[in-house]
């Protein structure tokens, strides 16, 4: 198992471990996952993500590469924007969903899910062919801490020697975070204000940034935060989580991933298919569905029903901590798709009513 430089501040907070992306992670800290998410709502979390994987892109054709393998038009990018975008296989099906950094013209970061590192660096390998690119996985040399919620920004300012304010949503600034250099990027997939920062270093510079964010957000009451309440709170804005709502047997347009999957910037891998499903329109869409009953949490691959038939399947589903029920997302029959058509969710043999909301489930 792989540990990221944070390993003994997480064990030093008395986090319970798991096994994640290859990693040992923290899924939680004493005081639990809905404590955790609140946190993140209402203040602010820290939350260690080292496990995300980092491509470097460098040479004259990183743009036109990036346009080949991913399904968004990064030539709207310029140096210090990020765009959210995805890599699919020739027939559409989505090999990851990952960030796009425009760093300079010439130099490119792309940040992968951690359990598909290895998976997406061979893709990129594979597709580099015939174009002057160089590609370094910075993987292992980067640590990346997400701080997010409403006092993040109050939090990292006392830290950053730049200014923040100017860092719009799906931007970024290069700066230094206790006197060391980073990427300051204005992202992070809890649909709250928060900061991400990508920096190397060894264990000693790791754990002194970690020291300095919880120094400097301790009137704001931060505590790190644990890849559970991460779970809850993307879930509450219905951002996909790889492995779950999206994979290689789902394409972006039955996802509701249109918005990112630009098929007039010309040719890219998959985008023949995707212009076909777009047209056809997807026989089975991704919705987001409310539980009307008490104490039933719907899970991954339970069985979706209406009309006294099976029409789709769970992809995830959890409480939600700031609605106070259970919600959760999964591919149904296209048919079925509008907001207030009542569903029902099978487990163990019994029958859950739901009903189809409109998206996100939180503002």
């Amino acid at each position: 198992m792989k540990k990221t430089r944070f390993y003994q501040k997480h064990l030093d907070a008395n986090a319970k471990m798991v096994s994640f992306a290859g990693y040992e992670m923290p899924i939680q800290y004493p005081k639990g996952i809905i404590f955790e998410h609140n946190l993140v709502r209402n203040s602010v979390g820290m939350f260690d993500v080292s496990h995300m994987g980092e491509f470097e892109v460098r040479g004259k054709d990183a743009l036109a590469f990036i346009q080949k393998i991913t399904t968004n038009d990064a030539s709207k990018l310029s140096p210090g924007k990020v765009q959210y975008s995805a890599m699919c296989y020739e027939n559409g099906g989505i090999v990851d969903d990952l960030l796009v950094y425009c760093i300079e013209p010439d130099f490119w970061m792309l940040v992968v899910n951690g359990a598909n590192i290895d998976k997406d660096w061979n893709w990129c390998l594979k597709n580099k062919e015939g174009f002057e690119v160089e590609l370094y996985n910075a993987t292992d040399d980067i640590n990346l801490l997400a701080i997010q919620g409403p006092n993040s920004r109050a939090t990292i300012q006392k830290i950053a020697d730049i200014d923040l304010n100017p860092i719009e949503y799906y931007t970024f600034k290069m700066g230094k975070i206790s006197g060391y250099d980073a990427i300051i990027s204005r992202t992070g997939y809890t649909g709250e204000l928060g900061f991400e920062f990508y920096f190397r270093g060894d264990t000693s510079v790791a754990e002194k940034i970690w020291d300095d964010v919880l120094e400097a957000g301790k009137e704001f009451g931060l505590e790190p935060v644990g890849l559970g309440c991460r779970d809850t709170l993307r879930l509450e804005k219905a951002y996909c989580l790889y492995g779950n709502d999206i994979n290689e047997t789902t394409n972006p347009i039955e996802a509701g991933l249109g918005w990112i999957t630009k098929l007039n910037k010309g040719k890219f891998n998959g985008s023949d298919v995707l212009a076909k499903v777009k047209e056809d329109k997807p026989k089975r869409n991704l919705v987001g569905f409310v539980v009307t009953v008490d104490k039933f949490i719907p899970r991954q691959h339970y069985k979706i029903f209406a009309d006294g038939k099976q029409i789709g399947e769970v992809t995830s589903g959890n409480l939600s901590p700031t609605l106070n029920k259970a919600i959760g997302l999964g591919y149904i029959e296209a048919a079925y798709k509008e907001p207030g058509t009542k569903i029902e969710i099978e487990a163990r043999g019994k029958f859950f009513p739901a009903e189809v909301v409109k998206l996100p489930f939180v503002g």
